[in-house]
């Protein structure tokens, strides 16, 4: 195995002492400018690195930063959004040489315990919070522990105006989403093929975000006259297992949806498997609509209707924002695109009985 190079060897190779080396590598007096460029040429002609271990313990920056993901693990396997979100993040991150570290817990009361563990290992220079929460303990926990983090996929304000250039009241940055804008443009283009009967499969009922779409979806029901009888919501964890039973429930009932909206790309597919398996043709008796627009919406056939998103987007303004507040800037809100509908083959009117 290759030994990592060490001050000594550099302080060897160049000459000097292996203070000089430390003076030259942190930027302090003590060298000659022609000393101090002579160690670093070495420096890199042997690959240093500097120990982020022993540069945290020294009060520097560890040249990292976290995301933890408090979801049940079997979801986040066929789930295509955290793969894209991730990809966004990372290459902001890679530009400026700072790593990400993940990991996956079972639940919140984990995640804020892996935060303070990083805080008080200076394991990351900051967070990146998903999934936001109703009941959400991480802001005040972060805060308390001065641990620099961008929350994403907080809401939109209200009237959808642009966000504030700083967070209001808070020492967190956050990338909003417009879930409720999204939602209306899912219920327009559904009411518009004379759909009045829609079952909305939704994600983990803790989440923020679930609940900001179920609750647009009850007001743009009502907008239009339809009742809870009409347009409901029921809850599933995201993964195809769960999406696949809530659709058997729903299309067994004595009036069943003609449409079905899911929260992601895997329950659609999901669903539109268990209709097909029921006889029940797509779009012909029954329309889907997927949240996150993916490949396996595309191959699918018919091919998905769905919303598309840059979700590589979202993860690069999260990582944008949390790099500007970790080179000193204040906190702020940054807004990500406004999904849009892509109508395809799998939404049409329904049957002129219904």
């Amino acid at each position: 195995m290759a030994r990592r190079p060490t001050i000594k060897d550099i302080a060897r190779q160049a000459g000097v002492s292996e203070s000089a080396v430390s003076f030259a590598l942190n930027d302090r007096p003590g060298v000659s400018q022609d000393t101090r460029a002579r160690i670093r040429r070495v420096a890199e002609e042997l690959g240093w690195q500097p120990n982020s271990a022993a540069r945290a313990l020294s009060g520097e920056r560890s040249g990292a930063v976290g995301l933890v993901l408090a979801r049940p693990a079997h979801t986040l396997g066929v789930e295509s959004f955290f793969l894209q979100l991730v990809s966004g993040i990372q290459e902001v991150l890679s530009t400026a040489r700072t790593a990400l570290l993940f990991q996956v817990v079972e639940d919140i009361d984990a995640e804020c315990a892996v935060y303070r563990r990083w805080w008080a290992e200076r394991r990351v220079d900051g967070v990146l919070v998903v999934d936001p929460r109703t009941s959400d303990p991480r802001p005040a926990l972060l805060e308390a522990l001065a641990l620099p983090a961008v929350t994403i996929g907080e809401a939109m304000s209200p009237d959808g105006a642009a966000a504030p250039a700083a967070a209001p009241s808070t020492a967190l940055s956050s990338v909003r989403a417009d879930d409720a804008g999204a939602m209306a443009q899912v219920l327009e283009h559904l009411y518009g093929l004379g759909h009045r009967r829609i079952v909305h499969v939704a994600g983990l009922p803790g989440l923020a975000h679930t609940v900001r779409r179920m609750e647009s979806l009850r007001a743009e029901a009502g907008r239009r006259g339809l009742g809870p009888d009409q347009v409901r919501s029921v809850v599933t964890d995201y993964s195809d297992a769960e999406g696949a039973a809530a659709t058997r429930r729903v299309l067994a009932e004595p009036d069943p949806p003609t449409a079905l909206v899911y929260d992601n790309d895997v329950m659609a597919v999901a669903g539109s498997a268990v209709a097909a398996g029921l006889g029940i043709p797509v779009p012909g008796r029954l329309s889907i609509v997927a949240w996150d627009d993916s490949a396996l919406c595309r191959v699918t056939h018919p091919r998905l209707t769905a919303l598309v998103r840059d979700t590589a987007g979202f993860g690069r303004l999260a990582a944008e924002e949390l790099l500007a507040v970790l080179a000193g800037g204040p906190p702020g809100v940054r807004i990500s695109e406004r999904p849009r509908l892509e109508p395809r083959e799998s939404t049409a009117p329904p049957p002129a009985h219904t």
